[in-house]
């Protein structure tokens, strides 16, 4: 079955069409511009401001031409990830989906429904002739996935709109009401190079692949292997067993992702070759018992390597390993009286070394801003050696449980559904956060379709599900007043 033979077929026939183009977050020229022709097309009020957001204005139906202004929203920009065995380049190629049963996924990539499919509702909706619905601002940010810095850059007399809907969550049985807030922290330093002797020492790249990986807000508490770690245990154990060196280590490019693949370059002494290939042996078998119920495909290989024979000096090799070993990782404190909401953690994302400098990225999430700060600190006191510094940092939103918006929405899917919606706020970062902070009178609430392994490989989308998310939004136009 073709994706664009899917109900309903407005939806899918823009997703698909978003999806043809590369989109990463701060590379959105081509999403942005394929936006305003969009709106334009449909004779619709059409902009973009300074950074790129995309505003389309739609007037009401008839009998809601005077209603309240509506805000529709989601993000143009998607996580670009891939098996590690892929040649999918998304640079120039589209999303390759497919129908699997009641689920649309991507072959070898992330599938883009995060927010893909957001962004597309709200297309919909826009080309509709026959929903029910007041005047629309639909607002299509950008770059939400990397800095949020398409939200941060909106001003208040942009939007006229009192209330807004958010498209961007993942659970189709909840209503989100509040999130955390975050920062990325970056370690950085240099090294001195040493030159060993290309007689004495022969180099092999050493690959940690096959992990399950995921969203570092969403996925965080599910206590799944950090290739990072793994990859720094593994060489921690080996240097301990074989004294050998460390020439590189390329693991992560994003942040709010928990990295699933990566490799370091040693240099090993000819002599000592068959104690480190035993040694390899062991600490994989020590990796994979640890992970066998979160990654069971977790795996460790190695390959002969062709590079220079420069190497990090002993002292930085060990300060650095010893102290990526004592970052604190994963769920760092539970919220108090919502059972499974994580209140704060940190994502080791990135760990980058080469050529006389290293990089360390972190994202650092928490409903508190002191208790992030807090944990930003104690991430500093693990590198006095280094610089550490803290980028694009966004406010948390504050839940209102009593909105009328709130009272509407809940109301609309018991009545289609014959159950109430989980009323949660999330520890992943919502533009919610920073737009609720621009427009304090605004009401709020944020919904969506069931989406599984968001910023993976693995992330799918429920056709299912999907229909039942377009049920509640037209519902909600259709009431809206």
């Amino acid at each position: 079955m073709l994706i664009t033979d899917l109900e309903p077929k407005t939806i899918w026939q823009h997703f698909e069409a978003i999806n043809a183009i590369p989109r990463a977050s701060t590379k959105e020229e081509v999403i942005i511009n394929f936006m305003m022709a969009f709106g334009k097309s449909l004779n619709l009020e059409t902009s973009v401001d300074a950074i790129g957001n995309v505003i389309i204005k739609k007037p009401g139906t008839k009998g809601k031409e005077d209603c309240r202004t509506i805000v529709l929203q989601g993000h143009l920009d998607m996580v670009h990830q891939k098996e590690a065995t892929s040649n999918f380049d998304f640079e120039t190629q589209g999303i390759e989906m497919f129908v699997d049963g009641d689920w649309v996924k991507a072959k070898e990539t992330t599938l883009g429904a995060d927010n893909g499919i957001g962004v597309a509702a709200i297309m919909a909706v826009l080309t509709s002739n026959d929903i029910e619905h007041p005047p629309i601002e639909a607002l299509f940010t950008i770059d939400e996935e990397m800095g949020m810095t398409g939200a941060m850059a909106l001003t208040k007399e942009q939007l006229q709109g009192s209330i807004l809907l958010n498209l961007d969550s993942e659970e189709d049985d909840e209503i989100t009401i509040g999130c955390a807030g975050g920062v990325d922290v970056a370690i950085d330093g240099p090294f001195d190079i040493k030159l060993l002797d290309a007689k004495e020492y022969s180099l092999k790249e050493i690959k940690v692949s096959g992990l399950t990986g995921g969203h570092s807000g969403m996925d965080i508490h599910l206590n799944r292997a950090n290739a990072i770690l793994v990859l720094t245990e593994c060489l921690e154990y080996l240097i301990s067993q074989t004294d050998c060196r460390l020439h590189s280590v390329d693991v992560g490019t994003l942040t709010n992702v928990i990295p699933r693949n990566g490799s370091a370059i040693i240099a090993i002494r000819e002599d000592k070759y068959e104690l480190f290939a035993q040694a390899l042996k062991d600490i994989e078998q020590v990796l994979k018992q640890k992970y066998l119920n979160t990654d069971p495909d977790l795996s460790i290989e190695v390959f002969s390597s062709e590079n220079t024979m420069g190497v990090l000096d002993v002292k930085t090799q060990k300060k650095m390993i010893e102290a990526v070993l004592t970052i604190p990782n994963g769920v760092y404190a539970m919220t108090e009286g919502i059972e499974g909401l994580v209140q704060t953690s940190n994502n080791i994302a990135i760990f980058n070394v080469g050529q006389g400098s290293y990089h360390i990225g972190c994202h650092t999430r928490s409903a508190i801003n002191a208790e992030r700060d807090e944990l930003v600190s104690k991430i500093r006191d693990c590198f006095p050696f280094a610089k550490v510094s803290e980028n694009g940092p966004y406010p948390g939103w504050e839940p209102r449980p009593d909105s009328e918006l709130l009272a509407l929405a809940t109301r609309c899917y018991w009545e289609l559904n014959g159950e109430f919606a989980a009323i949660k706020s999330i520890h992943a970062g919502l533009e919610c956060g920073i737009l609720s902070g621009t427009f304090p009178d605004m009401q709020m609430i944020s919904f969506g379709p069931n989406i599984l392994g968001a910023h993976s490989p693995e992330e799918r989308l429920q056709i299912s599900s999907t229909q039942k998310f377009w049920k509640l939004l037209t519902k909600l136009l259709k009431e809206l007043k």
